[in-house]
């Protein structure tokens, strides 16, 4: 997996970092998400707001998510975290589902 993630030979980095980058990424993970089910579908109609801003929001936070996603998994297996596999399954999980979405958006915006 250190081969995977470019790790090679590092020192260890501070755990506290290691879950500060954690949060950050479900945060925009779970943000993703929100806005995806929650926000452009329901809310926005609500208001009286086009729903086709949906893609042009949901792609930079999708994105956003994924690259702190990567981050956040190279973070613990540089901090040697005891529970380093169970937290790239995790994100690995988190990471699917917003692909999913990030693809839909980029389909809706291909055909919009």
């Amino acid at each position: 997996m250190r081969c995977v993630l470019g790790i090679r030979n590092c020192p260890a980095v501070d755990e506290s970092e290691t879950h500060r980058i954690f949060g950050t990424s479900i945060f925009l993970s779970a943000l993703r998400c929100l806005l995806s089910y929650i926000v452009f579908p329901i809310v926005l109609p609500v208001a009286g707001l086009a729903s086709s801003v949906g893609p042009y929001v949901g792609i930079p936070v999708g994105v956003a998510a994924l690259v702190f996603d990567i981050l956040g998994v190279r973070r613990f297996w540089l901090a040697d975290h005891r529970q380093r596999w169970a937290f790239t399954f995790l994100y690995l999980a988190v990471a699917s589902m917003v692909t999913v979405l990030l693809v839909i958006d980029i389909v809706h915006l291909a055909h919009g």
